[in-house]
């Protein structure tokens, strides 16, 4: 038997604080509005999720559905309150007491938002001009070389403080960096390490493995372990499952094809086939991390053409639509390895780095969570309430054993970070790269297949 060797990739988490200190404007403005969707009660949560939601956010199922929601609402005002008050929008958020927040510039502009029925917050600096800071920073950051760079873990906006937030890694090296003068508003965190490989391990239900070539080729060395997103059909009715960019194992490469195996782990070459990756994206100018998964009928049969995610001892979570990240929102996570856990968005627009098997170093753009996310999940369903929300990236605690112990080792720090994709702009981005072809006009499932 061959030995089961785990793909590599460095993903630096954003490690940037509580809710109530590190808040982000809407990620991708521009995306298209949406009809918001109905979510599930909570009677209809798997118990698991349930215990997940009372442990981690320590409010009630139905709580969870509630902040959910209204984290949607809000998210829609705040695309129009800025598309109409460009000069003046200064972050929008849900409060740790549960309240819709939103900061503008001008006592006029709050005005507005108060007539409309939200708490509003009066700050020195817009959305705008922190962005053409944080801007400022990345381009900074691009001209580092590697050995500096690697040093830096990733770039948020703290609207609270009217800052652009770095976080930097507390070594030597991190120690050493000296920020440009001329760049405003720029404050430094340190956080641990300076991220460093991610190990994916195999786990059950919801895991896959690839490999750049056959699993009975003599020379394949090991295979790339990680996590089925959200099934989804397009509009000629393919069967396709959203996961991580960099879990294909020929990214990059001309033909990026590469076989979704069902790991049998005590006979690798014998693992049965589940489809293809057909696209895949990390980085680039739209800067997510996702790819595209077309499935068989084997695939099919076992039930991936419905509109469900995995969870802890093999329950699943029906999913009802999808949903933008917006700082505050509670969200939970499915994955094998670590079950269901749960946490809250902490910054829903943030630019880190990941690191490729081949050593690339490619930006990522996406939002963080206070979710424990541990080896072997990325690519899984990230939900807010039983809404797609995205899928996961990246995590500062991907080498730990479980999440207890994860929690202990980096409450120092902030706690357990998850990157998240948003699923929106990943839909967007495949339907308008597919053309006519697989991936057109594609939707997360939100109802069985109808054959």
């Amino acid at each position: 038997m061959r030995k089961l060797v785990a793909r590599r990739a460095a993903v630096k988490a954003a490690s940037i604080g509580a809710a109530t200190t590190v808040l982000l404007a809407p990620i991708l403005a521009a995306t298209p509005a949406v009809a918001e969707p109905a979510q599930l009660t909570a009677e209809n949560l798997p118990a698991e999720l349930v215990q997940a939601i009372e442990r981690d956010l320590k409010i009630s199922p139905a709580q969870y559905l509630e902040r959910a929601a209204q984290a949607q609402q809000l998210s829609a005002y705040a695309r129009d309150f800025r598309a109409a008050q460009p000069d003046t929008f200064a972050g929008a958020w849900i409060a740790p007491d549960g309240k819709s927040v939103v900061a503008v510039t001008s006592p006029d502009a709050a005005e507005i938002a108060a007539a409309a029925g939200y708490q509003t917050q009066l700050a020195p600096v817009s959305a705008a001009k922190l962005e053409t800071s944080m801007t400022q920073v990345n381009q900074w950051v691009a001209t580092l070389p590697v050995s500096l760079a690697d040093a830096i873990n990733s770039v948020a906006i703290d609207f609270l403080n009217s800052q652009v937030v770095l976080s930097i890694a507390n070594t030597t090296v991190g120690h050493a960096l000296n920020l440009p003068t001329l760049i405003a508003n720029v404050k430094v965190i340190l956080s641990p390490g300076g991220g460093g490989p991610v190990e994916r391990r195999p786990m059950g239900g919801d895991t896959y493995i690839s490999a750049p070539k056959s699993l009975s080729d003599s020379s394949l060395e090991g295979v790339d372990v990680c996590s089925f997103g959200f099934n989804s059909t397009d509009a000629a009715g393919n069967a396709l499952n959203i996961s991580a960019g960099h879990c294909n194992p020929n990214l990059g490469k001309p033909d990026q094809t590469a076989t979704v195996y069902y790991p049998n782990v005590k006979d690798i070459p014998a693992s049965p086939e589940l489809g293809s990756f057909v696209t895949a994206e990390v980085g680039g100018d739209s800067g997510l991390d996702y790819s595209v998964i077309k499935l068989n009928d084997r695939a099919v049969r076992a039930g991936m053409d419905q509109p469900s995610v995995r969870g802890a001892n093999g329950t699943t979570l029906t999913i009802t639509g999808t949903a933008e990240p917006i700082t505050g929102a509670p969200i939970c996570k499915s994955g094998q390895s670590s079950t269901f856990t749960c946490g809250f968005v902490v910054a829903d627009r943030v630019e880190t780095q990941l690191y490729t098997a081949d050593g690339v170093s490619r930006i990522v753009r996406g939002f963080a969570s206070s979710a424990c996310t541990l080896g072997g999940d990325s690519g899984g369903a990230i939900v807010s309430g039983t809404l797609a929300l995205g899928i996961t990236s990246g995590s500062n605690a991907a080498d730990a054993p479980n999440c207890d112990e994860a929690n202990m080792a980096l409450a120092p720090y902030g706690g357990t970070a998850t990157l998240g994709i948003p699923i929106r702009p990943i839909l967007a981005e495949i339907s308008a790269r597919a053309g006519s072809g697989v991936g057109s006009a594609i939707e997360v499932r939100t109802r069985p297949n109808a054959g």
